[in-house]
């Protein structure tokens, strides 16, 4: 048979390699002028392949639609990635969070592996190619690709274009439009592992602190409810907040009931725990060792031993103590205060930035019109779906790599 893979990402170089496999002559159609380049960027560049935990655990980091994708991660493993790239000669480690990487710590050596097995399932690999159009017969069966303005003969679709994130990858939704001109709905499309937005002020004046080893929760203080909790980096920008940490809180906000009215009237905070490994009675006693050690000082040169000297300023503002007082003459109060804030610093979170700047889509084609045993169309007969076009999203961790090369791998084996 013959068979169009379109888009040649992790989830699109998968699907040709199994079509290939089960015996069809597959030509994969890629609009960049490499295959893989979203892999590039994930991980910091590093590429977090997959992660450690059995793969039935997957399903729980999956909060979009995690129970579509139990045949697909049945069919193609953690482990079987991991034993591909490994033929491949990528090495890998595992890190905090049970996730994978490759030792090198470059994204390429996975990107490169991947096309190299493409390559060697002799699959035909057309690079700078825009697909336009599905065509169907009179039956209304897949029969043909439209391919800037040329009509390619297929038995069977693969469309596996990504999401909307990062679009300068080449994921702009034109799969969405493909798969709506030919019936299918398509869910909301929003931006999930996106950053955060506040507009008070206090992020610009921190932008560009890294904190590490630190607890933060999301609360909606209106319904005095902890919408999420994480231990690990975060990140102050010009416009919020980032990081990994805040990245996977957005996968939860995103579900939560009114959550753009509750972010504009200022009802959901973010808290964060400055020294989490100490608690506000061992954290009173190490400032007063600090006073201590600092008496004849001034308040505004006290803290440089426990904080990091960007967030110095502010939390003396939040402190309410007269940073020219000595350190001396500071009291109980003043130093319970102080104690909260390190322990509770809080900013209002007002909006999520565009799905241009997600790690991953939230949304796409709805799951009940696909077969979750072989990614076929239920409208379409002849269409297949893999990867992040599919209305499946996970948190960080190499759980979305893992969905696009199982979604991929089944849809290329049926």
């Amino acid at each position: 048979m013959d068979i169009i893979v379109i888009g040649g990402g992790p989830a699109g170089m998968m699907a040709a390699i199994s079509s290939s496999k089960a015996g069809n002559q597959v030509t994969l159609i890629e609009k960049n002028n490499i295959l893989g380049k979203k892999i590039l960027i994930t991980g910091k560049g590093r590429c977090n392949i997959t992660n450690a935990i059995d793969i039935k655990e997957f399903i729980n980091n999956v909060p979009g639609n995690g129970k579509f994708l139990y045949s697909a991660f049945d069919n193609f493993t953690n482990i079987d990635i991991l034993e591909l790239l490994k033929k491949e000669g990528v090495e890998v480690k595992k890190e905090r969070g049970n996730r994978y990487f490759p030792v090198s710590d470059k994204a390429e050596d996975v990107r490169v592996a991947l096309e190299r097995q493409v390559k060697k399932s002799r699959v035909q690999i057309k690079l700078d190619c825009k697909a336009d159009k599905i065509e169907l017969d009179s039956e209304g069966k897949v029969n043909a690709v439209i391919v800037d303005g040329k009509r390619f003969k297929a038995d069977k679709v693969i469309l596996a274009t990504g999401g909307k994130s990062y679009p300068l990858t080449g994921s702009t939704g034109d799969g969405y439009i493909m798969a709506q001109n030919l019936g299918h709905t398509i869910t909301d499309i929003k931006g999930s592992l996106v950053p955060l937005i506040s507009k008070n002020g206090t992020c610009k004046k921190l932008q560009g602190l890294s904190l590490r080893n630190v607890a933060v929760e999301i609360a909606d203080i209106e319904a005095n409810k902890k919408i999420y909790d994480d231990f690990g980096e975060m990140l102050f920008t010009h416009f919020g907040v980032s990081g990994p940490t805040i990245l996977s809180s957005s996968a939860h906000l995103l579900r939560y009931k009114n959550i753009e009215e509750k972010m504009n009237s200022n009802k959901i905070v973010l808290k964060i725990d400055l020294k989490p490994a100490l608690t506000s009675k061992q954290l009173d006693s190490r400032i007063l060792r600090d006073f201590e050690e600092m008496k004849n000082k001034q308040f505004k040169n006290s803290l440089d031993k426990l904080l990091p000297k960007k967030i110095i300023e502010v939390i003396i503002e939040k402190s309410g103590i007269n940073k020219e007082k000595p350190v001396n003459e500071i009291t109980k109060q003043e130093r319970q205060k102080l104690v909260e804030i390190i322990k509770c610093f809080e900013i209002n979170i007002n909006g999520f930035r565009p799905v241009e700047e997600a790690i991953v889509t939230a949304g796409g084609i709805n799951i009940k019109e696909i077969n979750p045993k072989t990614m076929e169309s239920k409208i379409v007969k002849g269409l297949y779906f893999a990867g992040e076009i599919i209305d499946v999203d996970a948190y960080t961790g190499g759980f979305n790599l893992q969905i696009a090369y199982s979604t991929g791998y089944t849809a290329g084996m049926n």
